[in-house]
């Protein structure tokens, strides 16, 4: 079937359109982390470096510029004391200290860890100083009752173990009145 252009005129129309294209593409195909391993080997990868990767190994992450990197197979030589220590040419030598920028994502992360714990454990301190001021405040209810019916003047009976029903005498009703007030004491 016919086109109604010829070939070559619709390459030309097309190929700046594809141009673009392949161009987004192959910036979005890009890693986002580069880092060096303890080994030496460098990874790339589109997840943050392991969490114990020193700020010094990585070398490209999202708001950080990219470091070219290139390990010398053989070790430096020595400099003199108070000079750092030469690099092979055309090597950037790794910062001695972690840089004064925005933390790493493997940073990040430990951080907001850590403060999740802090909250959890913050929340769980809290739950258990509250059942402990309910149970705290369902005892003073309690000897508040008891105190007020030592007081009162009634007959107080109590079931003793072998289930048999027995009436205070007034010296411990009295006696159990006393530790009563002590204890309702200590609920104010």
């Amino acid at each position: 079937m016919p086109s109604t252009l010829p070939f070559p005129a619709a390459r030309r129309a097309l190929a700046p359109a594809l141009g673009v294209l392949l161009l987004l593409a192959a910036g979005l195909a890009q890693a986002q982390f580069v880092w060096v391993a303890p080994n030496g080997t460098r990874h790339y990868s589109d997840q943050p470096p392991p969490p114990g990767t020193p700020p010094s190994r990585i070398l490209k992450a999202p708001g950080l510029p990219a470091v070219s990197l290139q390990l010398a197979a053989a070790p430096a030589a020595k400099a003199a004391p108070g000079m750092p220590a030469p690099t092979p040419a055309g090597t950037p030598a790794l910062p001695a200290e972690k840089p004064k920028g925005a933390p790493t994502l493997a940073e990040r992360e430990a951080d907001f860890r850590k403060r999740q714990k802090e909250g959890q454990d913050a929340q769980a301190k809290q739950e258990e100083e509250a059942r402990a001021t309910a149970a705290k405040a369902e005892h003073c209810v309690e000897v508040r009752k008891a105190k007020l019916m030592y007081d009162s003047g009634i007959r107080v009976a109590e079931v003793g173990l072998d289930g048999q029903k027995r009436y205070l005498s007034d010296a411990e009703r009295a006696q159990r009145s006393a530790r009563a007030n002590a204890m309702a004491a200590e609920c104010r």
